[in-house]
């Protein structure tokens, strides 16, 4: 038991949500005959789950604002049919059409931020009106239409990396990506213990870094196994990669920069931020430009896998966003919450959901048994809180291999932080 609690920082319950992650796969491995955790099926998990798990890097910066956003899914859908118009009518090429699709997202960012920040709507009002102006927006458009896209634009989200270099039996890239992961994993680690020793503040033994390394570092090398083994044509998907590059920028974002903090500060309180030299009103339009220009992207890589933007395209997705965020330790009252914990939280779903059809549950059922999951993941976070105890998401980020200069959990460290820095 000792050991348990230095190698998962002295509270088995900070890693809750990545153990029920984990408690997930292995059920639905049992009881699925194997089929939870074949290559094909990682594959089409993360390809039909990669444009929910933008939304919710988005999303998290939104609700750790003390905001909240009903609007990607409606925003999402309209830029996806504008950009399918586009190609069709303006004969755009792909990545021009991408580039037309992120500043028509930036642009009902700017619009719904203005509103938001600068005339002082609550978000919820804004966002919800958005939703209804940008879904009716999509069908007028679209006059309620199917618009395909062209093959080259549905590589970006139904793409594989190509094949290249010799016949190994195995996607070549695939298997140097996860070499990359590897090494970036333990080149983080180590970096980080020489920090903190510099720093002279107190590092982890030796033994529980290097067993934490082992244990990432296997999950790291099977999932490059599966994607790497997967049918002729397919390996590591596209949206996969993009989402990958997304975690990597929007953590350090939140993680290591001065606007990371203060959106944290924002959050937690907005009169001490605005007391700290805070500019509020500007973080508050960032966040929601931001989340409309990744809603713009979600919403192409949708379309690009469904090859054709339709009108009915992006239902729902603001709920499914919010419950990743939600079960990655965010905080209702913002200020706390961080990329990598709403990745788990949609991964928790998105595993939950796939394994709840490969069982053949009904849609009804499902729908029940996931609004569950995220009660009780947010009620379970909420009272240990009110424990004395810090988030546990929050908790697992600070002490799985990270030393103090990272994103805090808490908003009190958050204006310290800022406070030093005016």
């Amino acid at each position: 038991m000792n050991a348990l609690k230095k190698l998962f920082g002295g509270n088995t319950r900070q890693f809750g949500m990545i153990f029920a992650l984990v408690a997930l796969v292995i059920f639905f491995q049992i009881f699925t005959d194997g089929r939870t955790l074949t290559p094909g099926n990682v594959i089409n998990l993360f390809n039909g789950n990669s444009y929910i798990l933008i939304l919710a890097i988005g999303m998290v910066l939104v609700i750790i604002a003390g905001h909240i956003d009903l609007s990607v899914g409606s925003v999402a859908a309209f830029v996806g049919i504008s950009v399918a118009l586009a190609i069709r009518d303006w004969h755009l090429t792909w990545y021009v059409a991408v580039l037309f699709g992120l500043l028509l997202g930036a642009l009902i960012g700017a619009w719904q931020g203005f509103w938001t920040a600068y005339v002082g709507i609550p978000a919820f009002i804004v966002t919800l009106a958005g939703m209804l102006l940008f879904r009716g927006f999509n069908q007028f458009v679209g006059k309620s239409n199917t618009v395909p896209v062209p093959e080259d634009f549905q590589y970006l989200g139904s793409g594989y990396l190509p094949e290249v270099g010799p016949n190994t039996g195995y996607n070549n890239l695939t298997l140097l990506l996860g070499l990359i992961a590897v090494a970036f994993v333990i080149f983080s680690a180590i970096r980080s213990r020489r920090t903190a020793q510099a720093l002279g503040a107190d590092v982890q033994e030796g033994w529980v870094m290097v067993t934490k390394l082992v244990l990432v570092n296997a999950a790291i090398l099977y999932a490059t196994y599966l994607f790497a083994t997967g049918r002729p044509g397919t390996s590591f998907p596209i949206p996969g990669l993009i989402l990958a590059v997304l975690v990597l920028i929007y953590g350090f974002i939140s993680a290591k920069t001065v606007i990371g903090r203060h959106i944290y500060a924002v959050g937690g309180n907005r009169h001490a931020a605005e007391l700290s030299g805070v500019q509020s009103k500007k973080v508050n339009f960032m966040v929601m430009m931001n989340m409309s220009i990744l809603a713009g992207l979600a919403g192409m890589i949708f379309v690009g896998r469904s090859t054709a933007s339709g009108p009915f395209d992006g239902v729902g997705w603001e709920l499914d966003a919010i419950a990743a965020v939600f079960i990655g330790g965010a905080a209702v009252t913002g200020g706390v919450g961080t990329v990598i914990g709403s990745i788990v939280g949609g991964l928790v779903m998105a595993v939950l959901n796939n394994g709840l059809q490969l069982l053949g549950v009904g849609a009804d059922l499902t729908q029940i048994i996931k609004g569950l999951v995220l009660l009780a993941a947010v009620a379970f976070d909420v009272y240990n809180k009110t424990q004395g105890k810090k988030s546990i998401i929050g908790m697992m980020m600070k002490n799985f291999g990270r030393s103090s200069e990272n994103a805090p959990d808490e908003t009190s460290s958050t204006r310290e932080a800022i406070s030093k820095e005016a």
